[in-house]
């Protein structure tokens, strides 16, 4: 269920229930000439029309991005939150009128129990839709649903004042009306500075996050070298961050788009109602480039893979040897032309001498119809063998593929998790070397180890 509709539903429910309390209030009030009641109503009619404001903001703020407004429609909410605390500041301002008119003219009224009848009930009425809001507001994150329930909640502030002011009055201390009343403007106008202020903050941008607490939140990220700056904006129900974080001076696209998910990994676990994350990589400068990342980022700008890349020191200088896999299908000629283009922008970069390429043909995607079934001979085979040759390894999730050029075995072992990881290694590369000394089919092998 999408957010707006369901907070279209809560404000239309409210309303009724306001225009109800509203209509209470002011018929009492001037039948039995209370003008504190009265007061209250207008107060609850300010209810009803925030209800109204709410609406139709509401529809407005759940429209999506368009090319006038590319990142939403979503500050309408906070135009609409504003405008509410405008209305709550000039309900106060006609209670301050009441109140010292009242003052003034020393009179008061009489007290029955109508008045107190009608204004329990829609204390309780208040009461439900206060707690009704807030619990729909903290369920959709929505700011027009929060602010409307602070108004709400004054609503049960001025409700008992003229209550407590109503008693007073039949006890014979009459000033406790105006009292009351002064009271009232008081507790309006503190909550209309809260919602104004709050709206104010998020249409200027005011940061709802600490950078520092941001930065700290993703400096130990893989990849990253460090926080260059932090950045948010929004309310606190939808918070939007950015970020520039500095990486190695090249990496491959898949390696910067692993360090963008890992951020927003660690800032959505640290800070709650986190809308949007952007992250701007910013490459590292440096004086000795990474040759092997210059030749994988060079490769994946061609679209050919690489592998098995060498950089070594010899007498003429920086050589880096490589396999080059191309499209199936190409031409000696054709592959040999899209190589020397790699391998001319290679030896543009600053160190290397000399670049040597072995060039094959890309994999194909294997179908599942060509992986081998587990009562493969050739498969048990295999585990049999290593069953046999290395007890030590508890081999297990083993499967055999068949390519164009052979077969890839690829197995688990569990090994002891307290031995070193240059052990596990060795016994690995030992397992391979064997497997492909005895079964010359097998042209490639995969040994992933793991603590038993």
């Amino acid at each position: 269920m999408e957010k707006t509709p369901t907070v279209s539903q809560v404000l239309w429910r409210v309303l009724w229930l306001n225009i109800g309390v509203t209509l209470a209030k002011i018929v009492i009030g001037i039948s039995t000439g209370t003008i504190s009641i009265v007061a209250d109503g207008v107060h609850s009619a300010v209810d009803s029309a925030s209800n109204v404001v709410g609406l139709i903001v509401g529809r407005i703020a759940s429209q999506p991005p368009d090319s006038e407004h590319p990142y939403g429609h979503e500050r309408y909410e906070s135009i609409g939150t504003f405008i509410i605390g405008i209305m709550l500041l000039l309900t106060a301002w006609e209670v301050l009128q009441v109140a010292i008119k009242r003052l003034w003219s020393g009179e008061y009224p009489q007290i029955g129990w109508l008045q107190f009848a009608v204004l329990v009930s829609t204390l309780f009425v208040n009461i439900v839709i206060t707690r009704y809001e807030r619990k729909q507001a903290k369920r959709l994150r929505s700011e027009l649903l929060a602010a409307d329930a602070h108004h709400t909640a004054s609503d049960i502030g001025v409700t008992l004042s003229v209550i407590v002011s109503l008693i007073a009055v039949n006890l014979g201390l009459v000033w406790m009306d105006a009292l009351a009343a002064l009271f009232i403007v008081g507790l309006i106008g503190f909550i209309a500075w809260r919602i104004i202020n709050q709206a104010i903050q998020i249409l200027v941008d005011s940061a709802p996050l600490d950078a520092t607490s941001i930065q700290n939140a993703i400096a130990d990220t893989p990849g990253v070298v460090q926080v260059i700056n932090a950045r948010s904006r929004g309310g606190n129900n939808a918070v939007q961050i950015d970020v520039d974080v500095e990486v190695a001076p090249i990496i491959s696209a898949e390696l910067a788009q692993s360090i963008v998910e890992g951020i927003r990994e660690r800032l959505s676990k640290a800070f709650e109602n986190i809308h949007e994350v952007r992250v701007q990589i910013i490459s590292q400068e440096s004086d000795m480039p990474d040759h092997l990342l210059a030749a994988r980022a060079a490769a994946d700008a061609m679209g050919v893979g690489v592998h098995e890349i060498v950089s070594v020191n010899t007498s003429k200088g920086r050589l880096l040897e490589m396999h080059v896999e191309v499209a199936p299908g190409l031409s000696l000629r054709e592959a040999h032309d899209q190589i020397n283009t790699l391998e001319h922008k290679l030896l543009a970069q600053d160190g290397v001498d000399e670049v040597i390429t072995h060039i094959e043909p890309a994999s194909p995607d294997i179908n599942l119809e060509k992986s081998q079934s587990d009562n493969s001979p050739l498969l048990q085979a295999i585990i049999q063998h290593l069953e046999e040759h290395f007890p030590q390894g508890n081999w297990h999730h083993s499967s055999l593929r068949r390519e164009h050029h052979g077969f890839t075995f690829s197995t688990h072992c569990h090994l002891n998790g307290d031995i070193s990881l240059e052990e596990a290694h060795t016994f690995a590369e030992k397992a391979e070397l064997s497997i492909r000394s005895h079964f010359q089919e097998v042209h490639r092998v995969i040994i992933h180890t793991e603590p038993r």
